[in-house]
């Protein structure tokens, strides 16, 4: 998608999120939109089965995370969430990885309980 659909779609992602989490929140990586890094889990290398080739080409993409100083990176499919959570525990990153959903259903107040497992304590106990 990232590269498909280009900047426009970009837009639409972010203007998303920043009404969800409010625009002081947003933190954007550089490169980004369509010039954005791959995280490296896509077009299914995540199930090959070569975890450390998979980790060594995502290395670039926790570099870019990590530079945001962010504690949260929102990522909008389970292949990318997935890889950039795996990332993070893998080279022990300092930033939780979440769901575009996760981030909507908190905003409108309905993420269960049980769906709040991954997240931060800061995030875990909103709108319970």
């Amino acid at each position: 998608m990232r590269k498909s659909f280009g900047d426009p779609v970009a837009e639409d992602l972010r203007y998303v999120l920043k009404a969800a989490v409010g625009e002081e929140n947003f933190v954007d990586m550089s490169p980004n939109r369509s010039n954005n890094y791959c995280c490296g889990g896509g077009g299914g290398f995540l199930q090959s089965g070569f975890p450390e080739a998979r980790r060594n080409y995502g290395r670039i993409k926790f570099e870019q995370i990590q530079a945001t100083g962010a504690d949260y990176c929102v990522t909008p499919c389970h292949n990318c969430h997935a890889q950039v959570h795996d990332l993070s525990e893998h080279y022990q990153g300092k930033y939780h990885t979440v769901h575009l959903w996760t981030i909507l259903c908190l905003a409108m107040g309905v993420l269960g309980e049980n769906e709040r497992t991954y997240l931060g304590p800061d995030l875990a106990r909103l709108g319970l």
